[in-house]
Order: C-alpha cells, then structure tokens, then sequence
C-alpha cells in the first residue's frame, strides 16, 4: 500500500508534465492558425505553465464550484463533521474542510492537492440514504484518496481536461465561422507546402487532443479505487459498512444534477446516467471497461467480501 501511495505521487507529477505538454502542442495549433508567428512557442509554454500552476493551486475551487458545494456548517450536519473529525483522529489526517451538495442523488468525492489542503463533499442524499456506518464507510474511502494523494491527481485532470477542449474548440469553431481563412489573409500559406502542411497538423492536433486528454484521464489507474476501499476498510475496521453502502449506491439509480462529466473520476462512483448495457446484472463490454473511471460496483463488493 505505501509502495502504491509513492507511486501516486511520482505519478503526480508525471501527469502535470503531460498535461501541461498537451496544452503547449494545443495552444501552438491555435496560435499559428491565427498567426501569432515567432510568437507561437512562447505563447504556448506561457500558457502551458499558467494553466498546470491554476490546476496546483485552484482546482480544488473549480471542482467545489462546478458541483455547487457549500460549507456543512450549522448543527444539521453535526454528525457528519463528527464522523470526519474521528476517521481523521485515526487516520492521522488534518480534518479536511466538509462541503454539502444539494442533491438526492447519494454519492461523496474528495478534491485538494493535499492532505493540508483538502475538502470532502457529499451529496443530502448520501446523508439521507446511509446509516452511521455505511456512512463512516463512505468518508473513510474519500479519507483514503486524500492520504493516498488520488487527490491531486484527479483534480489535476479534472482542470486540464477542461482547459483542453475549450481551447481546442474554441478554436475550431472560430476556424469553422471564419471560413478557414485564419492563414489565408495575407495570402503566404496557400503557395507554400510547408506551411499548408503545419496548418494540416495543427488542425489534426486540436481535433485529437480532447480524445487524447480524456485517454489520459481514463488511463489513470482504477486500482485507486480499489486501493481506497482497502484504505477505507482498513481505517475502520469494519468492511460490512463500506460494503453495504456501495449495494445502496449499486442499487441508486438517481445521477448527480450538477456533475460535469469532466469530475466524474472524483466521486465515488460515477455521477453520471449509466448506458444500458451496463446496468446492473450485465457485464460491461471490453470498450465501455476500457473507457470507465471507476471499476464496476460489484467487482468492488465482491472484493471487499474477500476482506
């Protein structure tokens, strides 16, 4: 286990280089399809930089905002602040800030960049589905992901996924209204094959690069699930809690309202409608595995049940 939390955080920084690579190829396409020239390699690592600094420091901020959390303060959420404070007595955490979500929909994520700056949020149905221990189940896997670093990770690619495709398709949509003609005012590339060529590449990298920055999030191993269940359990020494709480969220059919598709990797189980063919009681094909962020809910419980 402490082998897998150091190769989180290798993998850490591992993911920033790449997405922050990605971004540099991304934002050179836009800047020489609209002539930013010379400039073009500056430009792209400036923001390249900027955006992967925004995804240290802010992305626990944009992923709290997008889902529309707020603070769980007032004596309504007594018991869930208590629950936090003594799994994080146990775990030898600082008590991350606890955010309510107003949705029906049960379900819980953890976002930060460490386990000094953490915050975790659960949904009002969670609070209402979930007794005391399936609930200490629950904030015992999203504890896990903090002191195992899934954190950063997650909230990393979170942002830069985000920042990837809406620079890409602003820029296909402005390549789109403009006719192409971006390259063409000053009539240079249209008698150059060189340049005609670049400008094929460009178009190819921002048309790929959403996919490739999406294969990048899913190529974030599921094991971290697996291992923040095991971490959960082993925080409170008693998997019936965790496991019942995953047959509750196995058995909810009810989606998250305000769960952009970008954070889905961050709750505890997928936010969003699930397809048909992977509803409960048939097997995920080889594609719809190969593309999920989370492993199957029962694959989950029947490991928790060899515990």
């Amino acid at each position: 286990m402490y082998e897998q939390v150091a190769r989180n955080k290798r993998n850490t920084w591992l993911l920033l280089l790449a997405f922050g690579f990605l971004i540099a190829i991304v934002t050179w396409a836009v800047a020489f399809i609209f002539q930013a020239g010379a400039y073009a390699i500056p430009i792209a690592v400036v923001v390249a930089l900027a955006l992967a600094w925004s995804s240290y420091w802010f992305s626990d901020k944009i992923a709290l905002s997008v889902t529309r959390a707020k603070p769980a303060d007032g004596p309504e959420y007594a018991r869930l602040n208590n629950l936090v404070e003594g799994l994080c007595i146990a775990a030898g955490l600082p008590k991350p800030r606890v955010y309510v979500v107003e949705d029906p929909a049960p379900n819980a994520f953890a976002t930060g960049r460490n386990p000094k700056h953490a915050a975790i949020a659960v949904t009002t149905g969670l609070l209402d589905m979930m007794n005391r221990v399936e609930l200490e189940g629950v904030l015992a896997h999203e504890l896990s992901h903090i002191k195992n670093y899934d954190i950063l990770v997650q909230t990393i690619a979170v942002t830069a996924v985000g920042a990837v495709v809406l620079i890409s398709d602003f820029a296909l949509r402005a390549m789109w209204f403009s006719g192409g003609r971006s390259r063409d005012r000053s009539g240079g590339d249209s008698a150059n094959p060189i340049g005609a060529l670049l400008m094929i590449v460009a178009l190819i990298f921002l048309a790929l690069a959403p996919l490739a920055a999406k294969l990048m999030q899913f190529s974030m191993s599921r094991r971290r699930e697996y291992l923040a269940d095991a971490s959960g359990v082993l925080l409170t020494r008693y998997p019936p809690g965790l496991t019942s709480a995953l047959e509750k969220l196995r058995d909810d059919n009810a989606v998250v309202h305000h769960a952009p598709r970008a954070t889905e990797q961050m709750w505890i189980e997928s936010p969003l409608p699930a397809k048909p063919l992977t509803s409960r009681g048939r097997k995920q094909s080889w594609l719809d595995r190969a593309f999920a962020t989370h492993p199957p809910l029962d694959d989950r419980i029947a490991a928790l049940k060899e515990m």
